[in-house]
């Protein structure tokens, strides 16, 4: 998908992908931060920046601004951000973030916190089935767990 195709704000377009380029992908495992542009742009910027229209939920505003850090594996800075959001969302946020560093039962915490939110349904729905976050996690950290145990097998066997 092209970020012009999304529905994104300006802004937000602009810093998830610079012209036409397709939207980076978002690696699944912690990474160095995708320094640039559009990573020093959004650290200049105040969650209610990202709009055009004034915002009226500034946590809204600042989980969005958690998931852009996320998206540019700014783990750092989303971190400080969503663990001051204290809403339902800023715990999804927290959660994830949690998940991709692979700090499995922090992840299921933060999770727990979440309880019936909006976007598990919508997850269960492009899903077909009912989305268990706690259940993704385990998958997560057993496919973690296979990747490194291959990892380290062919890391012997080169010796």
């Amino acid at each position: 998908m092209q970020p012009q195709e999304s529905g994104f704000s300006g802004q937000i377009r602009s810093l998830l992908a610079l012209a036409d380029a397709p939207l980076r992908t978002m690696p699944l495992l912690p990474a160095a931060p995708a320094e640039g542009p559009q990573l020093d742009r959004l650290r200049q910027m105040a969650p209610e920046d990202l709009f055009a229209q004034p915002v009226q939920d500034r946590d809204f505003a600042k989980c969005v601004q958690a998931g852009l850090y996320l998206y540019f594996s700014a783990l750092d800075e989303a971190h400080t951000i969503a663990q001051g959001i204290p809403s339902a969302s800023g715990s999804y946020w927290h959660g994830i973030l949690h998940r991709q560093e692979g700090d499995w039962s922090n992840a299921k915490y933060w999770f727990r916190r979440v309880g019936a939110h909006a976007v598990l349904a919508e997850m269960g729905k492009a899903a077909k089935a009912a989305w268990d976050p706690l259940a993704f996690i385990d998958r997560c950290a057993a496919a973690a767990a296979r990747s490194s145990a291959s990892f380290s097998r062919a890391s012997i066997s080169r010796r």
